[in-house]
């Protein structure tokens, strides 16, 4: 599989990892859109979340965890941030493995005006 996430999973491709556990990584994106810009992934490959089975609910609540307890490490959790799932290209999603971005360190406008 030429997937560069699980390159990272595997420590072929270097990262900075910021949280591990056997289900879960989390890493700086090399991209960052923002001052705090983490990757959080299930080491299992899931292409997108359309993907996802009721077998990966456990790995699933592990990444929602996983970003409470980043955005607490990085000093972000009172200020607030922002968490990101795309899907498919026109979601967005580039790297065909699921991932969740965890953005914050700034105030982040709106994404959608309120009703």
């Amino acid at each position: 599989m030429d997937c560069l996430f699980c390159k990272i999973i595997e420590g072929s491709i270097p990262s900075t990892k910021v949280y591990e556990s056997d289900n879960v990584l989390a890493f700086k994106d090399i991209s960052p859109a923002a001052p705090v810009h983490i990757l959080i992934i299930p080491k299992k490959h899931i292409a997108t979340m359309n993907d996802v089975t009721a077998e990966d609910d456990a790995v699933m609540a592990e990444i929602f965890a996983a970003a409470r307890q980043i955005a607490k490490e990085q000093g972000i959790a009172e200020s607030g941030y922002r968490l990101i799932n795309n899907v498919n290209s026109d979601g967005g999603q580039v790297v065909y493995h699921l991932h969740i971005h965890l953005l914050g360190g700034e105030k982040l406008g709106p994404l959608l005006a309120a009703n």
